[in-house]
């Protein structure tokens, strides 16, 4: 290890006092060296009085036998000197460049590349974060200098978020960039009047405002929105959300304009898809429009009118909040006249929430080679005709499952399939909207067995139960017959996880019929994974029995 003198400013002998102060504050180190992260060094140097502090520069090998540059901090308490004091050097052997490039490297990454929550991707990460920065241009002068005079390059920005005293930073900072950020995930941190106004304030630097990110009570957010009918030179995302249970029809102004914008994200808006707005947004990576309002339902024809104009996008979600009364007959939207067909050649992420006609009215009129991520969300239908979602899912080959977890609760029936069972990387997720047990379950098989092979890539399939069990009671047969067809979609399957409350249903749909062979149903099953099944886990004894005696057997796990 090397060790290079970076800043030297002891000027005169510490007192007696000082040095009492520094042992009682950091007694925990006893040795004379402590090495910190450039974050635990900004915080100590600027804390400590300027003659107390020396600061040092390492160069370490990691375990992992590559060079990383850390920081070190030397306290004099006074302590006998030692011979590794001579190989200090100056600060001044390092350029600007040098400092630049160690300074690019501590800038955190806002947003972990293996995130997979929904929101998390959408909220595009952790943005307090942003403020890296502060720290460093309190160490010394020349730091200090240096970081702002290389604002653009590092990617400086101000953060406007609760609690954050934004008047007197706009009124005590340089012009930098500013980052609007207030998301109120829950009842314990309400905005304030402060908060209010603060936003309303930072809003008044149009040409400053490089990301928006909003979550609040309604009322709040309307004073806001208004706020936004301008134009916004620099804006590069956009997301706003309402906390509420019901329908806001919150409307973004249409003087509203943002020609560099890249991400829009609007969560209960009533948004017309015939917005001037977006005639414009040909730059869009991201579009996403969740609970819209039945007031403002276009139609596919609409939607994919616009869709070929921002050829760019990446991640696309189209949710509406209900079914829009009138608008869901099948043949009226299969068979629109004018209906273009776009091509999105960079689109990863497509979501889409709504009846299955319209869905089956976009499907064959998209490609989209570099999908992999699909979403389904379905309102609850009597019947589910999806041959177009088959054969578009059907193509992607990205889609391919090896592992289906299938979820019954008291309002949802969902799948999220996955590519890779270590990895746990989704690609493919339907959900229908339905608490009815036995619909779940008629609704899945029908949905499943219009997807034809796309699920026989499955080989670990985890069930999960958590609705009422008694909930189950009913016609037995009619039951084992759902079930059993359920079970066939995924007909290569090599091991079930089987919850408690599955147990019974499970063994009956399990049960051959006179005649059948052992070998036909599942022919693949190895494995029974049982969780809490106790003395349940014998309701699977005549099924095992056959499947050993016919030669392919199967292996009961108690979990």
């Amino acid at each position: 290890m090397t060790c290079c003198h970076v800043a030297h400013a002891r000027r005169k002998i510490p007192t007696s006092a000082e040095l009492r102060t520094v042992r009682k504050r950091y007694r925990r180190y006893r040795t004379r060296s402590l090495e910190c992260s450039i974050s635990v060094l900004a915080s100590f140097a600027s804390d400590l009085p300027q003659e107390m502090a020396k600061t040092y520069l390492l160069r370490s090998t990691n375990t992992r036998g590559t060079l990383f540059p850390a920081l070190f901090i030397r306290l004099p308490l006074r302590m006998p000197p030692t011979d590794s004091i001579r190989q200090r050097s100056f600060i001044n052997i390092l350029d600007d460049d040098s400092l630049l490039h160690i300074f690019s490297l501590y800038r955190p990454v806002i947003l972990d590349e293996d995130e997979t929550q929904n929101s998390s991707v959408l909220q595009w990460g952790e943005w307090h974060q942003e403020r890296w920065w502060y720290k460093l241009v309190h160490v010394c002068r020349r730091w200090r200098y240096l970081v702002l005079a290389s604002s653009s390059s590092l990617g400086l920005c101000l953060v406007c978020k609760h609690a954050t005293p934004i008047a007197y930073m706009l009124a005590h900072s340089p012009p930098l960039p500013l980052i609007i950020d207030h998301l109120q995930v829950d009842q314990h941190h309400p905005i304030t009047s402060e908060d209010e106004e603060g936003i309303l304030l930072a809003l008044q630097h149009r040409d400053r405002v490089r990301r928006i990110r909003l979550m609040m009570p309604v009322p709040a957010l309307q004073k806001v929105i208004i706020a936004l009918g301008k134009g916004f030179s620099m804006l590069e995302y956009l997301y706003v959300a309402a906390r509420t249970n019901e329908i806001p029809n919150l409307i973004l102004p249409e003087t509203f304009q943002a020609p560099q914008l890249r991400h829009l994200i609007l969560i209960d808006f009533a948004f017309p898809i015939t917005s001037p707005f977006l005639a414009t947004a040909t730059g869009l990576v991201t579009l996403w429009l969740s609970e819209i309002s039945p007031s403002s339902y276009f139609r596919p024809s609409a939607l994919l009118h616009h869709l070929s104009f921002m050829p760019r996008l990446e991640t696309l979600g189209i949710l509406f909040h209900s079914p829009a009364p009138g608008h869901g007959h099948e043949e009226q939207l299969l068979h629109a006249p004018n209906m273009v067909h776009v091509v999105l050649l960079h689109l990863h992420w497509f979501a889409f929430g709504g009846d299955s006609a319209y869905l089956e009215a976009l499907l064959p009129r998209m490609t989209t080679p570099a999908l992999d991520k699909l979403q389904i969300f379905f309102f609850d239908q009597q019947t589910f005709s999806v041959p177009h979602l088959r054969q578009f899912a059907s193509t992607r080959k990205d889609l391919t499952p090896s592992r289906a977890d299938l979820i019954f609760d008291d309002e949802n029936v969902f799948m999220t399939v996955y590519s890779n069972d270590k990895a746990r990387t989704e690609t493919f997720y339907i959900d229908v909207s339905c608490g009815n047990p036995h619909r779940q379950v008629a609704s899945a098989v029908q949905i499943f067995n219009a997807l034809g092979t796309i699920l026989s890539g499955v080989e670990y399939l985890v069930l999960g139960y958590e609705n009422d069990v008694s909930s189950l009671d009913g016609n037995h047969e009619a039951d084992r017959t759902q079930w059993r067809g359920l079970l066939k979609s995924f007909k290569n399957v090599k091991a079930i996880q089987v919850p408690h409350g599955l147990v019974r249903v499970l063994s009956r749909s399990l049960q051959l019929d006179d005649g059948d062979s052992p070998a036909d149903f599942l022919p693949q099953l190895e494995q029974l994974e049982c969780f809490e099944c106790g003395d349940t886990g014998d309701a699977f004894t005549g099924f095992i029995d056959a499947r050993k005696n016919a030669g392919h057997p199967v292996t009961l796990v108690p979990r």
